[in-house]
């Protein structure tokens, strides 16, 4: 455990200094598997997630995110898989991301921790009828000359493969976790350009506390980077009757980085659905454009049991 948590804190360290080519999320706590590997199959339960996010509403162009995710145990092989699907747009741009994750899970005397992989492919497109440029022409409906000729007129697409890694800790009052995606830094060649995908770093930890018998506070922390951007999000969600729950985020860690605050709130539809909702209140120069974001996660959550041998805990069975 010692290795681990200088682990965590050595990283820290050396991305606070360093973002986010990814989309963005401020109920990151409810999918983990979306930005970290390891975390497939780690609270031994079949897990879906499906989100919406709808950022910066009113600005022509913004980004617009769907995400879907599934994982489960899978006992045989000492772990757990999942699988990883995201649609991102903004602007003229767009991603589709697919990814098969595994993980391998070790059982230590106060918590799980588990290590993992995950492989696919990122199709990235780009609309030149949408791109507009200074000393373009755009007179004619569908037809654009932007005078530029690296810029495409027409849809321009690409597959390209990616790989991330990670490490995922969890126990009975708290959780942290360290991934690396996009490793290889994969290139889509749209016509005359030659766009990368960043490497990106992420470290998250979270604590869980019982206040009373019918009320918990759970703190949470998220930081991405691509060692040249740094993003950090602050969250606390407070639950009530394991049933009911409520918080806020805060995003950036300075006043140069200040971008958001969020509103989170959700409940249990049944024993196995949960619906969630958050709404960003832009804090950047954004907020003269925008009317701020808006969030939907549904997640279904089952406990599943197997030929292999169960941990004597199943540590973190919410469904946060």
């Amino acid at each position: 455990m010692k290795f681990f948590y200088t682990l965590l804190i050595a990283i820290l360290i050396t991305t606070l200094a360093v973002a986010q080519q990814p989309a963005q999320y401020s109920l990151y706590m409810l999918n983990p598997l979306g930005w970290n590997p390891a975390y497939a199959g780690i609270d031994n339960s079949l897990n879906i997630a499906g989100v919406y996010r709808k950022q910066w509403v009113g600005l022509e162009g913004s980004p617009s995110t769907q995400n879907l995710s599934a994982h489960m145990p899978l006992y045989i092989l000492g772990g757990g898989v999942g699988i990883n699907i995201e649609n991102d747009e903004l602007g003229a741009e767009r991603w589709t991301t697919g990814t098969l994750a595994y993980s391998y899970q070790l059982e230590l005397d106060a918590g799980v921790l588990s290590f993992g992989v995950a492989a696919g492919m990122v199709q990235r497109q780009l609309d030149g009828t949408k791109i507009r440029t200074p000393q373009g022409e755009y007179t004619e409906p569908g037809n654009p000359n932007h005078n530029d000729p690296i810029l495409p007129f027409g849809l321009e697409s690409a597959i390209t493969p990616t790989f991330h890694a990670g490490a995922y800790y969890t126990s009975e009052w708290m959780e942290a976790g360290v991934s690396v995606r996009h490793i290889n830094e994969g290139k889509a060649e749209l016509g005359n350009l030659s766009l990368s995908m960043k490497r990106n770093f992420n470290l998250n930890v979270g604590f869980h506390f019982d206040v009373t018998r019918s009320l918990s506070v759970h703190p949470f922390a998220l930081l991405r980077s691509d060692l040249t951007q740094t993003q950090v999000d602050f969250s606390v969600i407070m639950r009530y009757n394991d049933n009911i729950f409520g918080g806020a985020s805060f995003r950036g860690y300075n006043a140069n980085s200040r971008d958001a605050v969020a509103i989170l709130a959700g409940f249990k539809l049944s024993e196995k659905f949960t619906l969630a909702y958050a709404y960003d209140l832009t804090l950047s120069d954004l907020s003269t454009v925008s009317n701020g974001s808006h969030e939907i996660v549904l997640t279904f959550s089952t406990p599943i049991g197997g030929k292999g041998k169960l941990p004597p805990i199943i540590y973190n069975p919410r469904s946060l």
